[in-house]
């Protein structure tokens, strides 16, 4: 049995989760998120918490226990208190702003590079941290993945979009040899 899929959802004040065959919505003060799960399991509402079963004991069914369970898990989380990413920006003249549904990163490219803003996502700037929120746990990590792809952290100065609870283990540049 999952150790994760057995456990329920409670389901806190302010949050409505409704069920309509295999589509789950779950509503709050921070938007509304839908899922539709896989037919090896059954979800269900009783008593103020959700309830993830599998139908039989078969692999996949085993893999999507908790899967679910912890999908649903994250769209309660999101809608009521909701996801934050930060990363930071190092690097000599190296900065990041907001332009419309654009963030824009000078990051020692030639030209200004752009990352889309997905609807749903808020992304803020404060000086060299960029703040990535929403409800939507996955599309909060992917907005964060994609603004660090352009210009990941390097090991030898430090410079580059890390996310703020990284640590860069620092590398020895080239030493060279005494006189010989």
């Amino acid at each position: 049995m999952s150790r994760i899929g057995k456990q329920p959802v409670p389901i806190p004040s302010g949050a409505k989760v409704s069920i309509s065959g295999r589509d789950v919505v779950v509503e709050a003060k921070n938007g509304r998120l839908a899922y539709t799960h896989r037919p090896e399991v059954t979800v269900r509402v009783e008593d103020d918490k959700v309830i993830v079963e599998r139908r039989d004991d078969s692999r996949t069914a085993r893999a999507m226990h908790g899967l679910t369970r912890a999908l649903i898990a994250n769209m309660i989380h999101g809608v009521t208190q909701g996801f934050s990413r930060e990363l930071e920006v190092n690097g000599v003249g190296w900065s990041a702003r907001v332009q419309g549904n654009q963030v824009a990163l000078t990051v020692g490219y030639a030209d200004t590079r752009f990352v889309e803003i997905p609807a749903g996502v808020k992304v803020e700037v404060q000086q060299n941290r960029i703040k990535v929120s929403g409800p939507d746990k996955q599309l909060v990590g992917q907005v964060a993945a994609r603004i660090r792809a352009h210009r990941p952290p390097e090991p030898y100065n430090a410079k580059g979009i890390k996310y703020a609870d990284e640590v860069i283990i620092r590398k020895q540049g080239k030493a060279f040899a005494g006189g010989g």
